[in-house]
């Protein structure tokens, strides 16, 4: 589970990216409708406006375990209502789409599938966070990547993205080594670019379920200072036939709206992608990264 600021770092504090301008979306918002976020929709639908991002998707929290601050936080006839209705005041100035986050973890992979069927969104990400019994939480990551290499540190969150991703619920998976977060210092990103093969199975769980790959820049303002998952990452998962990728700056604060979001665009059209995947509803929609990221 996402914890309260997710981490993110006063505007003062952070490396001189900033928030980005003239770009056609952000898909990864949280508002006051998630229990990490105090921000009002129009907040971000202002700053959208100010800084010339055409299209936002909001996409607070939903949680599955009852032990976890989104279980039944807001339910979803208000989420939408939320949303819906901010769509339409915004309507001649930016385009707002209802989105969500959902927590994945097999045990309730049943309930988000039921969910899933009843409940009809624009967009979804299915994310694993971390939770009460994860061994990830601050109390417990030091004993648990002691004595401990990087495969076996982290081979409990990558098992649980993979079936993530093999699930096929949802349009894109967020943040796919989020990890890399909770596990540093004890584990450093040059470790984990010197592993790729870890990533392997979730690039290939996601290439068959034919389920998108978030780039997902609040690991610009975290620990990591890099996105989630970094670039080459990204390019092996082109390489291997990936065709949807997403980019979000997953803010929970104002001022991280499209925070890095300039840095992730690069990243993905980088690796060899020229449109993003964005899907609203039924409807798949491929927006075009703008050509001023050309390589």
């Amino acid at each position: 589970m996402s914890e309260p600021g997710i981490g993110e770092n006063p505007a003062s504090d952070r490396e001189p990216i900033g928030q980005a301008r003239d770009l056609p979306l952000d898909s990864h918002l949280h508002t006051d409708l998630s229990p990490d976020s105090e921000v009002p929709i129009d907040d971000y639908a202002a700053e959208a406006v100010a800084r010339g991002i055409a299209e936002i998707a909001i996409t607070d929290h939903l949680d599955f375990d009852p032990r976890y601050p989104a279980y039944a936080y807001a339910d979803f006839s208000t989420r939408e209502r939320s949303v819906r209705t901010a769509a339409d005041r915004w309507a001649d100035r930016v385009a707002i789409r209802f989105g969500c986050e959902l927590t994945y973890e097999r045990r309730h992979e049943g309930d988000i599938r039921d969910h899933l069927a009843d409940h009809r969104y624009d967009f979804t990400i299915g994310s694993v966070h971390v939770g009460p019994d994860s061994p990830y939480g601050n109390e417990h990551v030091a004993s648990f990547a002691e004595g401990r290499g990087l495969v076996e540190i982290v081979r409990p969150y990558f098992e649980e993205v993979r079936a993530a991703a093999l699930s096929g619920l949802f349009d894109t998976i967020g943040h796919v080594d989020f990890v890399k977060r909770y596990v540093h210092p004890y584990v450093t990103p040059a470790q984990f670019a010197a592993a790729p093969e870890l990533y392997e199975p979730i690039l290939r769980a996601l290439v068959e379920s034919g389920t998108g790959l978030e780039v997902n820049t609040s690991g610009l303002r975290q620990s990591p200072r890099e996105t989630y998952p970094a670039g080459p990452i990204v390019a092996r998962f082109h390489d291997l036939g990936g065709r949807a990728v997403t980019a979000g700056s997953d803010a929970h604060q104002a001022d991280a709206f499209a925070f890095g979001l300039e840095e992730g665009y690069g990243v993905a059209a980088g690796a060899g992608f020229r449109t993003l995947s964005f899907r609203r509803g039924a409807e798949g929609l491929r927006i075009p990264i703008p050509d001023r990221f050309d390589t």
